[in-house]
């Protein structure tokens, strides 16, 4: 990935100010108990998996109702910059299924 798309893209969150309240989803979920809930959601779900980061398959299916899963051995936690190519396809594909 370059770089400097990587430092624009940190760049915009940590200008705005608005870095902590993107993250700040993660911690109230977090506490408001929403992380491991007991209801499974019905919604059709798709999962697409980069390297450095980690999903779990089973973990994800108490929660989810996974309707397509894929992985990638290239990109990353920046998919959307990183192997923009992979990430709309496999999006593109997921959607297909729906329709």
């Amino acid at each position: 990935m370059d770089t400097d798309l990587l430092l624009t893209n940190v760049m915009l969150y940590w200008l705005t100010g608005t870095a902590g309240s993107s993250a700040n989803s993660y911690y109230e979920t977090a506490h408001a108990g929403a992380w491991g809930a007991s209801q499974r959601s019905t919604v059709p779900t798709g999962v697409a998996v980069f390297p450095m980061d980690v999903s779990i398959r089973s973990t994800l299916e108490l929660e989810h109702t996974i309707m397509h899963w894929s992985e990638f051995g290239r990109g990353g936690h920046f998919a959307a910059m990183e192997a923009p190519d992979l990430l709309i396809g496999d999006v593109r594909k997921f959607f297909s299924t729906l329709r």
